[in-house]
Order: C-alpha cells, then sequence, then structure tokens
C-alpha cells in the first residue's frame, strides 16, 4: 500500500519525506522490521518503542511513525510524527489489511467473568447453523477448523487485523471476540467496525494494571462507547455496573437477566451436575451446563443470536447440544462416586459463582466440598486473601496451592492467601505448596457423593514458574488420583 493512502484516517503533525512509497507490512515490533515496513513506536507498559527507531531503519525501515522525532533522520526514510502511536497503531494496521472487519459481523465480549465461555458458544453455535466462523479467544484463536494458539485475550493490533484479514479471505461471516479491558485501554481493537457487543460482568481484577476498580470500569465501558449506530450493545441488567456501560452508547441497547424484567429473561426449572432445564422467554429448553453464572451466559449468546438476526426457536433447539468450553466448570467423575470440578476461576467473584453453582447441584444431597485453588504470581495481590476468603465461606475443606507463582516465590503468595483468614477459618484449611500433591490429596480425601473443585487454571496446560511454562494440566491430574 502506498504511504499517503495509508495515512488518510489518522492525524499527522509532522511528516518527514516522501509519502509516495510502497509500505509492504505495519509493525509494532521492531524485531519484524524488514525491507520497506512501517515501524509504529509506541510508548509501553514495559518498553518505549522509540528506543528501537534506529533498529528499525537499520532493517530497511521504509517509514516511522512516531510521537518524538529522532534526533537524527536517516536519508530515503519517512517520518510520521502523530500526538499518540498507541491511538493510530490499530487504524493503520486495519487500513493496511483493507479494513477486514467491515467484511464480517464482528460481535466484541467484556467483562471480568464469562467471555470465553460467551465468545466459544456464539462460535459454535452459529458453526452448527452453518455460517463459516472465527473465533478470538483465551483458549485458542480459530479460522472455522484451524486452530492458531492464542498468547493472549486479546492480540496485539497487528496480528489481530492479520487474523481478521484471514478469517475475511476464508470467506467468514461471522467473527466472535474477547475484548479483554487491556486490549481496549491499549486501543488493540482501534480502527475496527463491531456489529455488536455483549457486557457480561464487573467485580475486582487486573489491580496490577489499572490501579482501580473506576479505572477498570472505565476501560470497559469505553468498548460500549465507541460501537456505531446500528450495532446492538446487549448488557448484564444483574450487574450493578450494566447500565453504566451502555449510557453513552449510539448502539441498540438490550438487556438480560436471571433476576428481573429485561428483554431476555430466564430461570432455572431443574439441576443436574449433566445440566439443567431452563425456562428462556416462556420456552423450555435443557442445556449442558450447571450454575446461574451459566444461566446468564447463555442469555447473553441467545440474545445476541436474536439481534444478529437468527429465531428464537432455532436458537434454543442449536443451544440444547452445545457443550462447556474446555476447563470451564469441566466435570470429572472418579469410580468410588466422587466428582472432580475443574475450572478457570481466578477472581474472587469467580469462585463465588461456581462454589454457588456446585451448592445448586448438591442442594438437598448428602455431600462435602473440598476446594484447592491458589493465586497467580506478579498479579494483583489484594485478591489473595479474598480469594481464600470465598473458598473458605463455602467449602467443608480448602487446600492452599500453588498456581503459576511466575516469578514470586510460592509460600510467599500462599501466606498473602491466608492472611485473609481468621483462626476458626484456618480450622478447615491445608496449605500444599505442590499443586499436583495438592490436588491428589484433594482426591482422597473425598467420599461418595463428595465434590473436590479444582480452581485456577482451568484450560491451561502449564504451570508459569521463574519465566518457564511446564507442563501441567489439573484434568490429568485429576485423573491421574482418581486411579
Amino acid at each position: 500500500m502506498i504511504l499517503n493512502e495509508l495515512l488518510k484516517r489518522i492525524r499527522t503533525t509532522k511528516v518527514v519525506g516522501s509519502t509516495d512509497v510502497e509500505i509492504d507490512d505495519v509493525n509494532i515490533d521492531s524485531r519484524s522490521i524488514a525491507v520497506g515496513h512501517m515501524f509504529i513506536a509506541i510508548k509501553g507498559t514495559v518498553t518505549d518503542g522509540h528506543k528501537y527507531i534506529e533498529k528499525a531503519v537499520a532493517q530497511g525501515a521504509a517509514a516511522v511513525v512516531c510521537e518524538d522525532m529522532p534526533e537524527s533522520l536517516a536519508e530515503g526514510v519517512t517520518y510520521v510524527q502523530v500526538p499518540s502511536t498507541i491511538e493510530v497503531a490499530g487504524v493503520l494496521a486495519t487500513t493496511f489489511q483493507n479494513n477486514p472487519s467491515e467484511k464480517l459481523k464482528l460481535v466484541g465480549v467484556t467483562g471480568t467473568n464469562g467471555k470465553t465461555t460467551i465468545a466459544t458458544l456464539l462460535y459454535n453455535m452459529f458453526r452448527k447453523m452453518g455460517h463459516k466462523c472465527g473465533l478470538l479467544s483465551t483458549v485458542c484463536n480459530y479460522i472455522e477448523d484451524e486452530a492458531i494458539p492464542a498468547d493472549h485475550t486479546t492480540p496485539d493490533p497487528i496480528e489481530l487485523n492479520r487474523l481478521l484479514r484471514r478469517m475475511a479471505d476464508a470467506g467468514c461471516e461471522y467473527v466472535f471476540m474477547e475484548c479483554s479491558s487491556h486490549a481496549i485501554d491499549q486501543k488493540r481493537i482501534g480502527g475496527l467496525k463491531f456489529a455488536g457487543g455483549i457486557f457480561t460482568n464487573l467485580t475486582r481484577d487486573h489491580m496490577d494494571y489499572h490501579k482501580t476498580v473506576e479505572n477498570y470500569r472505565n476501560a470497559k465501558k469505553a468498548f460500549f462507547d465507541q460501537l456505531p449506530k446500528g450495532a446492538f450493545a446487549i448488557t448484564n441488567a444483574d450487574d450493578k455496573n450494566g447500565m453504566v456501560m451502555v449510557q453513552n452508547t449510539k448502539a441498540t441497547v438490550k438487556t438480560y437477566s436471571v433476576r428481573s424484567m429485561a428483554d431476555f429473561r430466564a430461570r432455572i426449572v431443574e439441576c443436574h451436575f449433566e445440566g439443567m432445564y431452563l425456562e428462556i422467554d416462556g420456552r423450555e429448553v435443557g442445556v449442558q451446563f450447571i450454575g446461574k453464572f451459566n444461566v446468564s451466559n447463555l442469555l447473553a449468546v441467545y440474545g445476541a443470536a436474536v439481534m444478529l438476526g437468527k429465531r428464537p426457536e432455532e436458537v434454543l433447539v442449536v443451544m440444547s447440544t452445545l457443550k462447556s468450553v474446555a476447563g470451564r466448570l469441566e466435570p470429572i467423575r472418579s469410580k468410588t462416586g466422587v466428582t472432580a470440578v475443574v475450572d478457570y476461576a481466578h477472581t474472587p467473584d469467580a469462585l463465588d459463582n461456581v462454589l454457588k453453582a456446585i451448592h445448586e447441584v448438591l442442594e438437598g444431597r448428602e455431600g462435602k466440598v473440598i476446594t484447592v485453588c491458589g493465586a497467580g504470581g506478579n498479579r494483583d495481590k489484594g485478591k489473595r486473601p479474598l480469594m481464600a476468603q470465598e473458598a473458605v465461606k463455602q467449602s467443608d475443606r480448602v487446600i492452599i496451592t500453588s498456581d503459576n507463582p511466575r516469578f514470586e516465590e510460592p509460600q510467599d503468595i500462599i501466606n498473602d492467601m491466608l492472611a485473609g483468614l481468621d483462626q476458626k477459618q484456618m480450622k478447615k484449611v491445608l496449605t500444599i505448596v505442590d499443586r499436583r500433591e495438592a490436588i491428589r490429596a484433594a482426591c482422597m480425601m473425598a467420599n461418595e457423593g463428595d465434590v473436590v473443585l479444582i480452581a485456577g487454571k482451568g484450560h491451561e496446560d502449564y504451570q508459569d514458574v521463574k519465566g518457564v511454562k511446564h507442563h501441567f494440566d489439573d484434568r490429568e491430574e485429576v485423573r491421574e488420583a482418581f486411579k
């Protein structure tokens, strides 16, 4: 693409050099720069891309987009100065890829919990309805059947637009995408055209990055503020921030609820570990999920499908065939009648939801709840004592263990969790640093009818220790323990 075409959608403050040059690719990582590329120097949270301008030029960059002009300018390179490189990176990336999101129906899902489930279920549902689809999620990205490993919940703007371009070229009609608060705040989705957005809920998370709950909430809200007229915004009326999210949106607002009047409503008729019978908008449907929070997730899926033009009856028929996302309330049964549940719950609210779902199924039955949980290293320390409190509140026994300690000492993280408990609560608690031993101990402690919850890692198949990812899968460990 010719540079002056690429710059049409952004505001520049100064341009030094010719804009009549061919740009072969756009990058924000100087290590990926080759001859004819454009390098965008972003001031990130970890490093400043301006430090690598000289390196990018040495590798053959034809153009550099920056906030601060370098002191020495290389001959034959065009320098484009803009007020904010983070603001323009997404726009430049999507322009270079010929605006793939305009050729797709792109639906974004944001909130603390439920993003992966909702996005994945929509992807599976629309494929079952005969449509070609793409998925951008925490677990894995998909272009139809082609799996592309995911390193982040939302890729950087360059990779994101490359994926969307591939999806459009593959004939995808719909793309369902998780939009993390980091991605929204860092403008990774800048320049994209969304057909709709879904808000799940908002509880404490990512305080290490956002610093305050208000900043975290505002990052999520910014997504809905930017939705265009003609798009839809579906929000959870049961969450206190549900209507805050959509108060300034231009999109058509719809609500969903399991507790009050809303555009899309549901109630639980019957509940088992194998699934539930629900009544959704006056129609009964059997689903292979458990827990009130999953009723909310399914309502969001139902609402989005209806807003995308599908008949309610057709949506419910397909919904009855959908299965839970890997590592989300995933049950594993032992031969002795113990049920283990593996779940990704890694926030106090998510842990509360999962434990409530387990108690909903156990209601009126014999059976203890044994919970194994930890907290990730180099992340929000404030949620650690809250995680321990939630686990103890709804469990008969709790084993606190290691969970991706990263560059922290596992015992230090465990101590932070224990700091939230009083002497009476501590009587329920064991600490076993080795996660494998903790899972094994919990499975050995359980008797027929008991439920063992393994929380925190869900679908992950690794333990992150000192910067190295070692293979570790909670589901494999449970099956081994049950032998």
